[in-house]
């Protein structure tokens, strides 16, 4: 007769199966398109996705003219994040009008993939140097579109960027500026600090959009992507311009008009902060910062998460682990307080033709936490607390 092995002892079997921890993706990465005509070529060559590490180092390498000092100084002030760095060349021409075209053709770029110039560039960041940034902007420039440019690519990268409230420092251009724009990525800011030079010392304008990205990296390391950058002391500065008018108590003042054309603005109120919610998305349910962020993040977080259950075989087993991975991170998120609640489920798409063509399809549904932006506190005058007085006076 045929003799086949026997087991006697113990065999372990390892199992595949079952949900997986599902981490946040990295947010507190930002992507900065800037002018430094005398940098380091070395350290940023033109065109360039740049890793940054080191942000004293980078700023020594930039040169003290153009944007890109001046820019990694205001991050700086604010967080130690590592961050993406595009140098793109001043503009060039026989007029001023020349001369601001050119550069603003510079800083939109473009090219295809692996020629990227501009801010097309941080399309390649990840190939590049491994780190996608989530947090961009353009200090020091203002054109139309320019700010056009970066809101498509932030939502190309699902990321948020930041941008200066139009050319001209009014509260009716800014708000009229406002209306040009239709990006939920998009955040515009009306002002400028004022902060130290980093090179000559001397008290200068500073860049509002830089600051904001150093505060933004700032809160998602300290507290969460959950929390606005509005109402957060800005390190680093000493004023601000143009000053605007703002009450705690009353909307009727420049902030007020600001803020309800869904501009940022600044406040001087136990030192320096930005004040604003809000940005440029048409569908409400995204208008505040917050919503955006938490929407970009648990995007990110469950594509990124469920990556290694694609090409497993599809049966009943793998849907429901790849259900309960997104509900365990869902409820982990509302633990700490970073959304008010989620659910992932099976949507009714999983037809049986579907599901032999190799289709799953997962959907879910979530609360963001929104910010406290409009307190009421109702006040009534009554003489219900003179009842025990006699008592009390005997």
């Amino acid at each position: 007769m045929a003799i086949s092995p026997r087991r006697h002892g113990v065999k372990i079997v390892e199992l595949s199966t079952g949900a997986l921890p599902l981490s946040v993706v990295a947010t507190a990465v930002w992507g900065l398109v800037a002018v430094a005509p005398n940098a380091d070529p070395q350290m940023f060559p033109l065109d360039k996705p740049v890793l940054v590490t080191d942000l004293d180092d980078a700023i020594s390498k930039a040169g003290a003219d153009g944007t890109l000092a001046k820019s990694l100084k205001a991050i700086g002030d604010q967080a130690r994040a590592i961050g993406i760095v595009v140098r793109v060349a001043p503009g060039a021409g026989g007029n001023q009008a020349d001369i601001t075209t050119s550069q603003n053709a510079n800083l939109i770029g473009g090219g295809a993939a692996g020629a990227r110039t501009g801010m097309q560039a941080l399309l390649d960041a990840q190939s590049v140097t491994g780190i996608r940034p989530r947090i961009l902007a353009v200090p020091g420039f203002s054109a139309q579109t320019v700010g056009d440019a970066l809101g498509l690519l932030a939502g190309k990268l699902n990321a948020i960027a930041y941008f200066d409230a139009g050319p001209t420092r009014t509260i009716a251009a800014a708000t009229a500026f406002r209306g040009n724009f239709a990006y939920r990525e998009l955040f515009l800011m009306f002002g400028d600090f004022l902060a130290a030079n980093p090179f000559t010392k001397a008290v200068e304008p500073s860049y509002a959009t830089a600051r904001a990205v150093g505060l933004r990296a700032k809160i998602d390391q300290e507290i969460g992507y959950h929390k606005t950058i509005s109402n957060v002391p800005v390190s680093g500065v000493v004023g601000m311009t143009p000053a605007v008018g703002w009450d705690l108590q009353d909307e009727n003042t420049e902030a007020g008009l600001l803020n309800g054309a869904d501009v940022t603005c600044l406040i001087r109120r136990d030192g320096f902060r930005f004040w604003g919610n809000r940005g440029c998305a048409s569908d409400p349910r995204f208008a505040f910062e917050s919503a955006v962020r938490t929407n970009q993040v648990l995007r990110d977080t469950i594509a990124e998460g469920v990556f290694p259950y694609i090409d497993r075989p599809l049966n009943p087993g793998l849907a429901r682990d790849i259900v309960e991975s997104i509900n365990a991170l869902f409820r982990r998120e509302k633990a700490a307080g970073r959304i008010i609640g989620a659910e992932a489920f099976l949507t009714e798409a999983n037809t049986p033709d579907q599901l032999a063509a190799g289709k799953l399809r997962v959907g879910y549904r979530f609360t963001p936490a929104a910010p406290l932006e409009d307190l009421g506190i109702d006040t009534l005058i009554t003489d219900e607390f003179y009842a025990d007085f006699n008592q009390l006076a005997a």
